[in-house]
C-alpha cells in the first residue's frame, strides 16, 4: 500500500504561497519579514540554522499561528506533525486517528440500528477500519489495536500514531517537523518509506540527513529569506560548498583590493605632499606676487583634494565589495577541541558491566577497553536511556554492577546539567571549580562563545547553543572525562550544530558511548564498535 494523500486525483494541483509575511512573538521579537515562500507537489526538506524560522513556517501554514502582515494561502487540506507530540494517554487509539465516531456508527449500524444519523456519520467511509488497519500496518503499528489507550504506546509510536491520523485525514499538503527525533531505527525507516510514496506537497523540517535525501528540493531559510537548491541533501551540500568556494575567494580577492586601495591612497598623500613641497620652494624661488603665489596654491590644493577624494572614493567601494563578499560567506564556525587530559590508551579498561540488570529488566554483559566508539541502538523504549543513568550513577541497578574505571561524563536528553540562571561562564566553572575565569573563557572561545556570548545566561539560549554550552561544560569538566556518554545528541540540533558537533568529538581523545538512532551521524563520528539493546546486551553488525 502506498501512502499518499488520496485515492482519487485532486481537482487542482495542491500548492502554498506565502506572500510579504510578517510575523514576531508578542514582545516584538520578529521572526520573519517580508517573507516570501511558496511550494507545490513534491517533497521539500526545509533546512537552517536554530531560530530561522522553521517551525513557526509551518505553523502560519497550518493556520496555527497568524501573521502580522502579508498572507499565506494554501490550496488543499493541510496536515500538521508537530515538533512536539502530546496525546492524552487515557484516549483509545481510533480517537486519536480520528476515526471513532466513523467506527461506532458503523458498528451501531452492523448491529441493526439504521438510523439516518449513523449513516451521515459514515458517509462514503465504510471501510474506514480496513483503511486504517493498513496504514498503521504500514507504519509498523499493526500489532496496536484500535480500541488500545495511547498510554499502552511508546512515544516513538504516539508519532506515528498521529502521522497515521493525517494520512486517514488525506490532506494534500502534508507538514512534518523534525519527524524521526523520537524514532528507533526501524521506525525511521518506515516513516521514509511514506515519505517516498506522497504525492502531494510535503514539507519537511528536519536535520536527519537521511529522512533529506529523499527530498526532490531543499529550502534553506537564512537571514529572512529563502533560497532553493535542486535535488536531495546531499545534492544541496554539494552545492553549498561550490558556493563558499566562490565567496571564499571573492572575499579573498576583495580584501586584497582594500589593501590595494590603501596603498594607492598613501602613496597619493605621499606624492600630493611632494609636490605642494616643490611647488611652494619654487614660487619663493621665482619670487612671484602673493596674489599669484596665493592663486597657485589654492589650485594645487584643489587638485590635491580631488585626488585625495577619488582614491578615498576608490577605498569605500573596495570596502564595500569586501562587505557584500564576506555576508555571502557563511559563518559555519567548527568547534575545536583539543584535550589531552581525554585521551584513552588502547586496552586500559575503560568500562564494566557485570550481571547488569536495569530496572526496565534488560540485561548488560560489557567490557570496554581503550577510546572505543560505541554505538547503542535498539527500539524505543529498551532501555538505553536507563543503560547510560546507571553507568552514570543516577539510578541504582536491580542487579549486578557497573563500574567505571575512568571518569565519566553523560550528557542527558535534556540537557539539564546546566543552571539556566547562571551565565554560559559560570556553568563551565562549576564543573572546573579548579580553573581561572581567564582559562574558563579561553577555552569557551573553542565552543564558539567567545566574548559577551559567555556572559550570556543559559536560560537564553537557543537549542544548538544551550547544546554546545552542555557539551562544553562536560568536556571542559575537571578531571577530564575518559568515558563521555550521550544520549541522542542529535534531537533538536540544526545541520550546522550537528556538523560542530561532529567537528568536536573528532578531536575528543577518550571513549565514547552515544546512543542515538541517527546512522548518518553514527558513522560520520568514527563508530567502532555496535551494540543493540534488546532485553539483553548484544554486538550487531553496522547498520
Amino acid at each position: 500500500m502506498a501512502l499518499s494523500p488520496s485515492h482519487s486525483p485532486a481537482p487542482s494541483n495542491p500548492s502554498v504561497v506565502c506572500t510579504g509575511v510578517h510575523f514576531a512573538w508578542p514582545d516584538g521579537t520578529p521572526v520573519l519579514e517580508d517573507f516570501q515562500f511558496s511550494a507545490g507537489p513534491g517533497r521539500t526538506g526545509l533546512v537552517g540554522l536554530n531560530g530561522a524560522g522553521k517551525s513557526t513556517l509551518l505553523k502560519l501554514i497550518a493556520g496555527e499561528l497568524t501573521p502580522v502582515r502579508g498572507s499565506v494561502r494554501t490550496t488543499g487540506e493541510v496536515g500538521h506533525l508537530p515538533q512536539t507530540v502530546h496525546l492524552d494517554t487515557a484516549m483509545r487509539v481510533d480517537r486519536a486517528l480520528g476515526i471513532a465516531g466513523t467506527r461506532a456508527a458503523l458498528h451501531a449500524i452492523e448491529a441493526g440500528d439504521a438510523s439516518e444519523e449513523n449513516f451521515a456519520a459514515v458517509g462514503d467511509d465504510w471501510d474506514v477500519e480496513e483503511r486504517a488497519r493498513a496504514v498503521l500496518d504500514q507504519l509498523g503499528l499493526g500489532h496496536i489495536g484500535l480500541d488500545r489507550t495511547i498510554g499502552e504506546v511508546s512515544g516513538g509510536e504516539a508519532v506515528l500514531l498521529r502521522l497515521a491520523a493525517l494520512l486517514l485525514a488525506r490532506p494534500r499538503i502534508l507538514l512534518l517537523d523534525e519527524p524521526t527525533n523520537n524514532l528507533d531505527i526501524t521506525a525511521r525507516g518506515r516513516l521514509y518509506e511514506a515519505v517516498r510514496s506522497w504525492n502531494g506537497v510535503l514539507l519537511v523540517v528536519s536535520h536527519d540527513r537521511e529522512l533529506l535525501r529523499h527530498m526532490d528540493r531543499i529550502a534553506d531559510l537564512r537571514d529572512g529569506g529563502v533560497q532553493w537548491y535542486g535535488g536531495n541533501v546531499d545534492a544541496y551540500e554539494e552545492a553549498l560548498a561550490t558556493e563558499q568556494e566562490a565567496a571564499e575567494r571573492a572575499v579573498r580577492a576583495a580584501r586584497a583590493d582594500v589593501r590595494r586601495q590603501k596603498r594607492d591612497l598613501v602613496d597619493a598623500h605621499d606624492k600630493l605632499a611632494g609636490r605642494m613641497r616643490q611647488g611652494r620652494k619654487a614660487a619663493a624661488t621665482a619670487g612671484l606676487p602673493k596674489i599669484v603665489a596665493g592663486a597657485r596654491k589654492r589650485a594645487a590644493q584643489v587638485s590635491a583634494g580631488k585626488h585625495r577624494i577619488l582614491h578615498e572614493e576608490r577605498l569605500e567601494e573596495a570596502r564595500g565589495r569586501l562587505d557584500e563578499a564576506a555576508e555571502a560567506l557563511r559563518d559555519d564556525d567548527e568547534i575545536r577541541v583539543d584535550l589531552p587530559h581525554t585521551a584513552v590508551p588502547r586496552g586500559r579498561t575503560v568500562l564494566t558491566l557485570r550481571g547488569l540488570e536495569l530496572r526496565c529488566g534488560a540485561r548488560a554483559e560489557l567490557e570496554l577497553r581503550g577510546p572505543e566508539r560505541v554505538a547503542l541502538v535498539g527500539r524505543n523504549g529498551a532501555g538505553k536511556t536507563t543503560l547510560l543513568r546507571t553507568i552514570a550513577g543516577e539510578l541504582e541497578p536491580a542487579a549486578g554492577e557497573a563500574v567505571a574505571h575512568v571518569p565519566v561524563r553523560y550528557l542527558p536528553q535534556r540537557l539539564d546539567v546546566l543552571d539556566d540562571a547562571l551565565s554560559v561562564a559560570a556553568n563551565v566553572a562549576r564543573f572546573a571549580p579548579g580553573a581561572t575565569d581567564n582559562r574558563v573563557r579561553a577555552r569557551l572561545a573553542r565552543f564558539l562563545f567567545r566574548g559577551a556570548r559567555a556572559d550570556r545566561p543559559a536560560g537564553t539560549l537557543s537549542g544548538g547553543e544551550r547544546f554546545r554550552a552542555a557539551l562544553a561544560a562536560l568536556m571542559l569538566a575537571e578531571p577530564a572525562p575518559q568515558l563521555l556518554m550521550l544520549d541522542e545528541p542529535t534531537n533538536n540540533l540544526d545541520m550546522a550544530s550537528v556538523r560542530q558537533l561532529t567537528g568536536a568529538l573528532a578531536g575528543y581523545e577518550g571513549a565514547l558511548v552515544v546512543a542515538s538512532h541517527d546512522v548518518a551521524f553514527l558513522r560520520e563520528i568514527g563508530i567502532t564498535r555496535w551494540l543493540l539493546l534488546d532485553g539483553r546486551l548484544s554486538e550487531t553488525d553496522p547498520l
